[in-house]
């Protein structure tokens, strides 16, 4: 009989260690490995002072892994040879199911990065680096290969997305909008299908840009930034990506990231203004996203509310 891999797994320092133990045992010299977050796919551990180990903790990130291991190795050199202040995770090892272990999915060693969650940052510190990030996502937005990784539901027309053909769906964001705001969630989503499509050729998406997974200096204040956590890593609609600045900034980093965006846009112009509209959509979609399960993600919930305050104003 052929077993059904489950949904969740309980992922600890136990399953960590003897995952190292079978196939990179090495590894351990470093240290023991600690939990250091339970994210919204994975678990991140910290082995030492240089490694982190990402284990996809249920079903549905088991495919996202096996897409950072594929994209990360084209990815990291380019990125930091256009953007060096920035850091991007190159991958250390990749990991294997371990029928032994019970374990069913694919797995990651990266680099460890020091620093704090910008999502823990005050809003108005993130300004200071809101026009390299804006770099950093014109240097990645570059026509990606046919073979890049595919995703369902980022970097895609809007006119694919359940909202747009299931008014129930659509009913179940705007659900999340404070009521007073509804109306103004409602015309972002119509104007952004209403834009035009973009047209140009698929161009590498990180996939979920928010705070959360930028990483800045304890302060705050500093250039330097990491761009971690490329499960959701694809190809298609650059505004997927730009959409994520709304959660990140206040108006003014906005318009210093936007301002950075279109001066530095590897195919030699700003994105157009539709791009800018359809990228008010992917705010909505994101910043609901994390509204959605207040219970098991308390930390989505603030960068949520202030994507709604500032796209919504």
């Amino acid at each position: 009989m052929t077993r059904v891999p489950a949904a969740e797994i309980d992922v600890d320092v136990p399953l960590a260690r003897a995952l190292l133990a079978e196939q990179h045992p090495d590894l351990l010299d470093a240290g023991e490995p600690r939990v250091v977050a339970h994210g919204w796919d994975n678990v991140m551990l910290r082995v030492g002072d240089e490694l982190a180990l990402r284990l996809p903790r249920r079903a549905a990130a088991a495919e996202l892994v096996l897409h950072e291991q594929q994209a990360l190795p084209l990815l990291a050199g380019r990125l930091r040879a256009a953007a060096p202040d920035v850091a991007v995770p190159a991958l250390v090892r990749a990991g294997r199911p371990s029928a032994a272990l019970g374990y069913p999915w694919s797995w990651t060693v990266v680099p460890w990065v020091d620093g704090v969650g910008a999502d823990r940052t005050p809003v108005a510190a993130r300004t200071a680096w809101a026009g390299t990030f804006g770099r950093f996502l014109a240097a990645l937005h570059v026509p990606a290969p046919p073979d890049a990784p595919a995703n369902r539901v980022r970097g895609v027309p809007l006119a694919r997305r359940a909202e747009a053909r299931d008014p129930a769906a659509l009913a179940a964001r705007l659900d999340l909008v404070p009521p007073g705001r509804r109306e103004a969630a409602r015309s972002v989503w119509r104007s952004a299908l209403a834009a035009p499509e973009f047209d140009g050729p698929p161009v590498w998406l990180h996939g979920d840009p928010h705070p959360a997974n930028l990483v800045v200096p304890g302060g705050g204040g500093g250039l330097r930034l990491a761009v971690v956590d490329w499960g959701d890593v694809t190809s298609g609609d650059p505004a997927g990506d730009l959409g994520a600045a709304w959660l990140c900034f206040d108006a003014a980093g906005l318009a210093r990231f936007r301002n950075a965006v279109q001066a530095h846009a590897a195919h030699g112009r700003g994105w157009d203004e539709a791009t800018w509209v359809r990228a008010r959509a992917w705010a909505l979609l994101y910043a609901t996203n994390m509204l959605a399960h207040p219970g098991e993600h308390p930390r989505m919930v603030p960068i949520g509310e202030h994507g709604l305050a500032h796209l919504l104003a």
